[in-house]
Parts: C-alpha cells; sequence; structure tokens
C-alpha cells in the first residue's frame, strides 16, 4: 500500500528534513580491497627475447596461426553471445540514464459531441506538451545509472575476455595437431622400420638361418607398427576436423594450407612477466568484469534502499485549444504546474524489505566472487610459470635421451642384422627410441602450451585502459 500526499508551502520545510534524514539509508557499501600477493612464487621467464603481449600472436614463427585464430574470432558462438550481452547492456545504460531526465509527450485530440439536450453539436480540437519528472532526491535512480554502466563496462571487458579465450584455443587446437604431426612423422618411420625388419626376417626364415617364431614376432611387430601409425592418422584428422569447425574453413582447403609446414610446431616469443601480481588486476579482462560485476550490485542494493523511501514526481502540461460550436470559435491556451506529489510506502507485505536483503547476499556473493577471481588468476600464472620452468629443465635431459636411444636402436639393429642380437633385443631397443622420439615431441608441445597459458593467464594483450572508452565489437 503507498500513500499519495501534495504538499502546500507549509509543509515543505517537513518534507525536505524527512528527505534529507532519509538520504544515509541509501549510501552504498565499500568495495572490498583486492589484495594479490607480494611477487610471484615461481620463477619468472628471463632467457631469450622479450614480447609484446598486444601482438604475441603476431610474433609466432607461424602465419597461419594468425589467419586461423582472426577466422575463428569471426564464427565464435561465444564471441558473438559476448557482443550481444555488449549490446544489451549499452542500452540498459542509455535507459538508466534517461530515467533521471524529464520526459516530454506530445499530445492531440478531437472530440465532437452535444453537451446537453437542445444544444448544438460542438468541436473542441487541442495540441499540447506533457512533462513529468522523478526527483532523485535518494539516488535510487543514480545507483540504477552507475550499476548499468558498470555492467556496460564489464560486459565489454568479457567480450575481450571472449577473444583471448578463442585465440587460446584455436592456438592449442593447432599446437595439438603440429605436434600429432609430428608423432605421425615418428610413427610412419617406425611402421616402415617394423615392415622391413618382419620381411628381411620372413626372408631369413625361409632360408633357414631364422627360427620361425622369429618370424612371427615380426609380423607381429610390423602389424602394431601399422595400428599404431593409423591411430595416430585418426587422431592427426580429428584435430584437423576441430580447427575445421573452430575457423569455420572448409577442411580440404584447410588440409592445403597446412601441408606447408607439416609437423612444425610454432615457435611463439617469450613474454616478459611483471614481478608484481597486483599488475593483474590491469591486464585481467575478466578481473575487471569481476570488479564491475561487483560495483553494479552495489549500484543495485542502492537502488533497492531507495525504493524503501518516498518518491517525488513533479508534473506540468500546456496545450492550445478550439473549440466550434453553434457556429462560434474560441480558442485559448491552458497550463498548469503540478501537482508535486510524494508517494509513502506504508505496507507492501515486505516486498521491498525482502529486495533489500536479496540485493544484499547478492552484493556479498558478487565480493566473494571477485575475490575468488583474482586467486584464480594468481594461480593460473604461476602454474604457467611452472610448466614454464619444468619443460626448461627437462628440455635438455630429454634431447640426450632421444638421442642416446636412437643410437642404441641403430646399433642393436646392425647387430641384429649380422646376428649379433636377437629379435627381441631388436624390438625393445626399438620401443625405447620411439617412446624417447614421442617423449620429446611432447615436451615442445607442453613448453609452447604453457607460453600460450601464460599469455592467457596475464590478460592477452588487454589492459584496463582499454575499458575507459567504448569499443564496437563490430569493427
Amino acid at each position: 500500500m503507498t500513500m499519495h500526499l501534495t504538499f502546500h508551502r507549509r509543509a515543505a520545510p517537513a518534507l525536505a528534513a524527512l528527505l534529507l534524514g532519509a538520504c544515509a539509508a541509501v549510501e552504498p557499501p565499500p568495495a572490498p580491497a583486492a589484495v594479490a600477493p607480494p611477487q610471484w612464487s615461481a620463477p619468472l621467464p628471463h632467457d631469450g627475447r622479450v614480447a609484446d603481449l598486444t601482438r604475441w600472436w603476431q610474433q609466432f614463427d607461424d602465419p597461419l596461426l594468425v589467419q586461423l585464430i582472426a577466422a575463428a574470432q569471426q564464427e565464435s558462438p561465444t564471441l558473438a553471445a559476448a557482443a550481444s550481452r555488449l549490446a544489451q547492456s549499452r542500452a540498459a545504460g542509455v535507459a538508466a540514464g534517461a530515467a533521471l531526465l524529464p520526459t516530454l509527450e506530445a499530445t492531440a485530440g478531437v472530440t465532437r459531441a452535444r453537451s446537453e439536450l437542445g444544444a448544438s453539436v460542438g468541436t473542441s480540437r487541442s495540441a499540447g506538451l506533457q512533462a513529468g519528472w522523478e526527483l532523485d532526491l535518494f539516488g535510487g535512480g543514480r545507483a540504477a545509472r552507475d550499476a548499468a554502466q558498470a555492467r556496460f563496462e564489464g560486459a565489454q571487458a568479457s567480450w575481450h575476455a571472449a577473444r583471448v579465450s578463442v585465440a587460446a584455443e584455436v592456438a592449442g587446437r593447432y599446437l595439438a595437431l603440429r605436434a600429432c604431426e609430428a608423432q605421425l612423422v615418428q610413427s610412419r618411420a617406425d611402421a616402415a622400420s617394423r615392415a622391413e625388419s618382419a620381411r628381411l626376417t620372413e626372408l631369413s626364415a625361409r632360408a633357414g638361418f631364422r627360427a620361425p617364431a622369429d618370424a612371427a614376432l615380426a609380423r607381429a611387430s610390423a602389424a602394431q607398427g601399422n595400428a599404431l601409425l593409423t591411430a595416430q592418422q585418426a587422431q592427426c584428422d580429428a584435430e584437423l576436423k576441430a580447427l575445421v569447425a573452430l575457423t569455420g574453413d572448409d577442411e580440404p582447403g584447410l588440409r592445403g594450407r597446412l601441408a606447408a609446414r607439416t609437423a612444425e610446431l610454432p615457435r611463439p616469443a617469450q613474454i616478459d612477466v611483471q614481478a608484481v601480481p597486483g599488475a593483474l588486476l590491469n591486464q585481467r579482462p575478466d578481473l575487471y568484469a569481476a570488479g564491475r560485476d561487483l560495483v553494479a550490485a552495489s549500484g543495485d542494493l542502492a537502488q533497492s534502499r531507495a525504493a524503501r523511501l518516498p518518491r517525488i514526481t513533479l508534473a506540468g502540461t500546456v496545450a492550445a485549444a478550439r473549440l466550434d460550436a453553434a457556429g462560434a470559435q474560441l480558442d485559448g491556451r491552458t497550463w498548469s504546474v503540478g501537482p508535486l506529489a510524494v508517494t509513502l510506502p506504508l505496507f507492501d507485505g515486505g516486498t521491498r524489505r525482502a529486495n533489500v536483503d536479496a540485493a544484499r547476499t547478492a552484493y556479498d556473493a558478487a565480493a566473494v566472487a571477485y575475490r575468488s577471481q583474482l586467486r584464480a588468476a594468481v594461480r593460473e600464472v604461476e602454474e604457467a610459470l611452472l610448466q614454464l620452468k619444468s619443460t626448461a629443465t627437462r628440455a635438455d635431459d630429454a634431447s640426450t635421451a632421444a638421442e642416446g636411444y636412437e643410437l642404441a636402436f641403430r646399433a642393436t639393429e646392425r647387430r641384429q642384422q649380422s646376428g649379433a642380437a636377437s629379435l627381441f633385443e631388436l624390438e625393445d631397443a626399438r620401443r625405447s627410441a620411439v617412446q624417447a622420439r614421442v617423449a620429446l615431441i611432447d615436451l615442445q608441445r607442453e613448453r609452447v602450451a604453457a607460453w600460450i597459458a601464460l599469455y592467457r593467464a596475464l590478460g592477452g594483450g588487454w589492459s584496463a585502459a582499454d575499458a575507459t572508452a567504448a569499443q564496437d565489437p563490430n569493427r
């Protein structure tokens, strides 16, 4: 239940005191401070050249990756949805700002009637303007406007975060495909070697120089090599189809463009990481968006509090009218200012109180989400740094192991051909060499993936300064 009151001049001082006394009830809560650790726990990469985050993809040694990322960003439904939310939040911000301004409507009407029996028929025409304004004395409208602006800025940052996410996903898929192709090369060589060993062993067995069991083992090894090759080829085809789905390219055309650098893993530029984790607050779009959500929740809370206080509206009209009756015409203008109306909420069954409680809970949840997002951001950077350190430490050992096992396999192969080593020894040496080569390729893929993860964890080249001006997502 609400009560509408129209105050005279004598009631104005009491009304002013009532309104000023209620203003303190709609102050938004202070935003909690975001605390980042003073320094990284993981070691920072310090060797190699330093790359600028904003141009990082262009500094890969593979221009096709840049083209694929651009195509995927055009086709991404995630990015399209983020652009839609940005447009909706922009429209909501315009509406919230307009609510603080007076409204103005044009009116026009024609009436033809006989006012009483025996009177002549008359026609009246009027055209005028009607204005209305709700005074935002308690800040509820301003809080709604600020909340809408914060949501717009958050949606803008989320759009940038979606772009970074799509780019990182495409880069990861592209890296997986190139690593799969490199392993496919190893699988082909291994299958060919097994097939040749099986052929030679079969010839020796027929000539009586090898036991039939050796020929059976060689045939089994060749069959296993072919099976592994088929499985590796299927995995590479699946990775290619994933890229087709992400970029929207036709598969034959993409295969043709990929053929130029088959089995070559992209080499990214190394990124300079600032020693102070607090810089994440200014270069992570998802953190900025979470902060804007917190500001918006604060505005919602202030708005819900203001809804429990009196509302003051002022109206006015001005119109020109003409009356035609009994052959006579009468012209004139009418106007009015007021009433100055105050609406006092008296009883609503607890609805407004419940809205305040819900808004406060939403604000608390947004504060917890913001702190959690900050911790997650720090963790993602730390994990990427640790992975970079781990892959760098393992690189020399993995290369040494691959070279050593390859030399051992070649030596065993020569010994087996001369009869100094058994086929079992040869197959054992082969497995060790293949596993070492595959492990080296996996390590190279892990290192590039760690650079991609670090790029994404550092914000992907976005900065808080980008949020100061509205961006058109279709540009």
